[in-house]
């Protein structure tokens, strides 16, 4: 628990799924919490499913004070850096500072690149890949000037490290995801500041358990659900799972964020159950 008192930590798409995770985790070892979300459930009309809502923000918000630790509540999108800085100034004014940061705001969507629209391309290029340079970019000028060194964690995926069809846009996002750590690293390194990138496999948030996804891997059923697409999810990794929990994922953050990562810089760290070495 005492890992990370009197850090605080900057969480992006923290109304539910991995963002809501990483940041009870992040708590759970000590860190105060700035918590940003765009808490509105139709505010991409090119994906499937519902975003978070506000309703969703405010239970993250209670979870983490539920833990003992103070906890700002930030309304953006991600997209505007405008609104991003604008959370993290008045995150800092009311926690003082950001030493770490998880850029994990993202959206998912299904289509062959020729059939992909161009708002499709735009807002998942937007979210998934602009959004978590506006993170890093709003949250990075005051840590380095701090002068205290931190933590940078972008989200990026198994599809940041190799292909998969029907995801031209989330595959080169993510793709860009990596190459964008990878400059960060070399760029904050010197100042202190740690930058790694998470890679998972499938995750059991509604970024991907949603019903477009069953019908696309379960098109010959009627009305799929979970059940008839776990065996085809099952067979992109090695180890024997359909996909993992968030928890999985913030287990790997909570460690990059420790003092037990102190020396891993620039690395995508795959938490994928096989999927990458498989593929490749």
């Amino acid at each position: 628990m005492a890992g990370l008192d009197g850090k605080v930590a900057f969480v992006t798409g923290a109304g539910r799924g991995q963002g809501r995770s990483h940041a009870l985790r992040l708590a759970e070892d000590g860190a105060d919490i700035i918590a940003l979300d765009v808490a509105a459930a139709d505010a991409v009309e090119t994906i499937t499913y519902k975003l978070s809502t506000s309703e969703d923000l405010d239970d993250t918000i209670r979870q983490v004070e539920a833990k003992g630790r103070r906890a700002f509540r930030g309304v953006a999108d991600v997209r505007d850096l405008d609104q991003v800085q604008s959370v993290v100034d008045q995150g800092i004014a009311e926690l003082g500072k950001v030493d770490i940061v998880c850029a994990n705001a993202g959206i998912g969507s299904w289509a062959v690149a020729w059939e992909m629209t161009a708002q499709q391309w735009k807002d998942m290029i937007d979210i998934n890949l602009t959004g978590v340079f506006n993170a890093a970019r709003a949250a990075l000028p005051s840590m380095v000037e701090r002068g205290e060194g931190g933590c940078v964690v972008l989200t990026s995926s198994t599809a940041g490290l190799i292909a998969y069809a029907n995801t031209a846009h989330y595959t080169a996002a993510k793709h860009g995801v990596i190459g964008l750590m990878k400059v960060l690293a070399q760029e904050a390194g010197p100042h202190g500041i740690r930058v790694n990138a998470v890679c998972p496999t499938t995750v059991n948030t509604p970024l991907v358990i949603n019903d477009s996804t069953f019908e696309l891997f379960a098109p010959d059923v009627q009305n799929p659900g979970p059940d008839d697409v776990k065996d085809a999810f099952t067979g992109l990794n090695i180890l024997p799972i359909p996909w993992i929990e968030p928890i999985d994922v913030s287990e790997a953050v909570a460690w990059l964020c420790s003092d037990a990562a102190k020396y891993v810089h620039g690395v995508a760290l795959p938490i994928d159950a096989g999927n990458v070495i498989k593929k490749g």
